[in-house]
């Protein structure tokens, strides 16, 4: 039994970012899958991965803010259920 055939289309689950900084440092995907190919971006790349990382954050900030003002707020998930 085979390796399941890569979907590298955009409906295939796969960052298209990931792809092309993959393309553009001439890597081959096959038979990769988004985590795979992320984690070895971070070790061949691991500038691009940061300013993945910034970007997402930035992008990412005000519903950050909004989670950990509820947190804030309410406490964390499950809090009421701590034995410790």
């Amino acid at each position: 039994m085979g390796k399941p055939e890569l979907d590298i289309t955009p409906q295939g689950g796969i960052d298209p970012e990931l792809l092309a900084q993959a393309q553009r440092l001439g890597i081959s995907i096959a038979g990769m899958s988004e985590t795979q190919l992320r984690l070895h971006l971070q070790k061949v790349d691991p500038a691009g991965a940061e300013e993945r990382a910034r970007r997402w954050a930035e992008e990412n900030a005000e519903a950050i803010k909004a989670h950990n003002a509820f947190v804030e707020e309410h406490g964390p998930f499950g809090a009421e259920w701590r034995r410790w």
